[in-house]
């Protein structure tokens, strides 16, 4: 095992974390938080496990080449890992201890990325970000007239249709959001994969989704807790939908990787400001505005530690 083959293995692993760890709140925050009080930790790992694995195993067949990028690297070659580009997830890593909802993609893939595909991921989150905010604006204004989870609960015999619901948009997000962010873990990996690899690919995220689970997100998670309404089933199954189509048209509209991160946080944006709108006598803005100010702050700070790693890959350390 040469001193490359280390590197790509130890940049694998902390990504692996990094992605599950930090970004996986974005599509399983919602689902955690309206259903540990109902299921055990374990039955929803299975449930999240058993979509990860057939989106993997759908990449790896469908794209003829056991690529399970699903086409997100085809601007992105690979190339042999030196220890600066296993050392960006480990600072993603570090990141994920303290609850900053840093985007995964402008971490890692920027350290593998030219300084053109850098900007064309920039510009295709950014307006990411504005399209999930104002989409999810103009949604939650309608929403919220006619839904308020704390005065209105869900009738009894309405139950089990909700939590079905929930469970298909979860899996669909889930399914949606892996198609995108498993580039951050491939890349560290040959483009073709083998049955080993392949099997790596597949145990080493499941075994860090189970101790996401068990800890029930982490300190992610109150990115998501911090929210109005999101341990409601109801509400979480509205924005898990609305996360799932807004992703699926940005996977369908190129190839090129974007920020999952900008998007989730935009949804989240538009709607704490559309529920503010529809209900400011009883929520003002002065309570929103530290809110998302303060995730819209770390985005920047995420962005502003990714192009600094990019340049000093490209221009010190290259």
């Amino acid at each position: 095992m040469d001193i490359h083959t280390i590197y790509a293995l130890v940049g694998f692993l902390l990504a692996s974390y990094a992605v599950i760890g930090n970004d996986s709140v974005q599509t399983l925050g919602t689902f955690m938080a309206s259903n540990n009080r109902v299921f055990k930790w374990y039955v929803l790992w299975a449930a999240a496990c058993s979509v990860l694995i057939v989106t993997i195993l759908w990449g790896w067949y469908s794209s003829g080449t056991g690529d399970i990028s699903h086409g997100r690297l085809d601007k992105i070659p690979y190339v042999p890992v030196q220890w600066y580009h296993a050392a960006a997830p480990l600072v993603l890593v570090v990141l994920t201890r303290y609850g900053l909802p840093v985007s995964t993609t402008f971490l890692v893939l920027s350290t593998f990325a030219s300084t053109v595909v850098l900007e064309s991921m920039l510009v295709k989150s950014i307006i990411g970000y504005i399209v999930a905010a104002i989409f999810s604006y103009v949604l939650w204004i309608v929403l919220s007239r006619v839904l308020n989870e704390k005065k209105t609960k869900v009738k009894q015999e309405h139950r089990a249709i909700w939590r079905t619901l929930q469970w298909i948009s979860t899996g669909f997000l889930w399914y949606t959001w892996l198609s995108h962010d498993m580039a951050n873990i491939a890349v560290f990996l040959p483009r073709s994969l083998d049955l080993p690899h392949l099997a790596l690919a597949i145990i080493v995220p499941c075994a860090w989704l189970a101790y996401i689970f068990k800890s029930k997100g982490g300190e992610i998670q109150k990115i998501v807790l911090d929210k109005t309404g999101t341990r409601f089933m109801r509400s979480a199954t509205i924005i898990d939908f609305v996360y799932a189509f807004i992703l699926l048209f940005f996977k369908e509209y190129n190839n090129v990787p974007m920020s999952t991160t900008w998007v989730f946080v935009g949804v989240l944006c538009g709607r704490e400001l559309a529920i503010c709108t529809v209900h400011r006598q009883s929520y003002k803005f002065k309570y929103v505005f530290p809110i998302v100010g303060k995730d819209f702050l770390k985005m920047m700070f995420g962005l502003a530690i990714s192009v600094a790693i990019v340049l000093l890959i490209h221009y010190v350390l290259s």
